[in-house]
């Protein structure tokens, strides 16, 4: 199966790709969706909208895996990411791909372990399991890495869960 992991955002929009093949994962491709900040709100999210259609065009994922929103402060962040998550989540139903919305916490118990990892644990954790030489850069496409391997960690599961309703 091949997973897009999103971390949605406005001015950068970092997303992930893994492929698990008989149990083994590889990193197919990775990187960021960038808007200048200069650029009219709509059309910011015109630009991710395209962007993001080239790109699930081009790789064809199985599955769709975003991160969900969590803030404590910042409410003007919160709604250009919002903005921004609902683009993600219009592309990938227009292309018929199954989306899972996966919390922080839930990525990193499943990428680290531990509910409390903190980034550089997450990207140590990501470069480990795919066997890079080097952590993935730009910080939102690493993110978006984990959230694509929380969701080819949890997709067992909620498979056995969708066959017993």
């Amino acid at each position: 199966m091949r997973s897009l992991g999103i971390d949605p955002g406005t001015a950068r929009l970092g997303w992930g790709l893994v492929d698990e093949v008989q149990g083994t994962l590889h990193l197919v491709a990775y990187g960021t969706l960038t808007t200048p900040k200069e650029m009219a709100p709509a059309q910011r999210l015109l630009k991710l909208y395209q962007e993001l259609t080239a790109l699930v065009q081009t790789y064809q994922p199985g599955a769709g895996a975003v991160e969900e929103l969590f803030f404590a402060r910042n409410v003007t962040t919160a709604l250009a990411v919002g903005q921004a998550r609902g683009v993600v989540l219009l592309t990938l139903a227009q292309a018929a791909i199954p989306i899972f919305e996966y919390k922080p916490l839930q990525v990193k118990q499943a990428v680290a372990g531990y509910g409390g990892a903190d980034k550089r644990q997450m990207q140590e954790m990501v470069r480990l399991t795919l066997n890079l030489k080097t952590i993935p850069k730009p910080d939102d496409a690493a993110d978006a890495i984990a959230i694509a391997l929380c969701h080819l960690y949890s997709a067992p599961m909620l498979q056995r869960i969708a066959e017993q309703q």
